[in-house]
């Protein structure tokens, strides 16, 4: 996780849209990435992307305390990827402590995991501050990639 921007210039095809300050927005945002990854047939895995946005857009709701709109963005990253961006209202960017880097043991903790969850399976994410809140991100690399979080250590060698 680093604090910068996510990487790249801004490319298309790219998606945007809207969700609801609710429940709801979680399978919406599932829906919008697994559409947007089968428009453009990507080769990076829906399954971890559903996976990861719907954490993101769930800790939008639940960390924010208005009912302003949740934005969440899709851009495709020639030869790279997916970079997947969701923006709130709430003060940001997120501290290494919301990433469960810092503080109590992890097996003592309620909350982070999510975050956790991002940096692991993600290539690289971050967040970073807006005019009117924060931006926290992920890309995921194309299938046959590995993932550059803790994942990859854990994985057992082939053979």
């Amino acid at each position: 996780m680093n604090g910068a921007s996510p990487p790249g210039p801004r490319t298309t095809p790219s998606w945007h849209i809207e969700l609801p300050h609710s429940p709801p927005a979680a399978p919406i945002a599932r829906a919008v990435v697994r559409n947007a990854l089968t428009e453009l047939e990507s080769p990076v895995d829906s399954g971890t992307a559903e996976l990861l946005v719907c954490e993101l857009v769930t800790n939008a709701i639940e960390h924010t305390h208005d009912d302003a709109a949740i934005s969440l963005s899709v851009t495709a990253l020639p030869e790279e990827g997916v970079l997947v961006e969701v923006r709130d209202r709430g003060p940001g960017p997120l501290e290494q402590r919301q990433w469960g880097l810092e503080g109590a043991p992890e097996e003592l903790r309620e909350d982070g995991r999510g975050l956790q969850l991002i940096q692991m399976l993600s290539s690289a994410c971050g967040s970073r501050a807006t005019r009117d809140g924060k931006t926290v991100w992920f890309t995921l690399a194309s299938r046959g990639s590995e993932p550059e979080g803790a994942l990859r250590a854990a994985r057992p060698e082939p053979g």
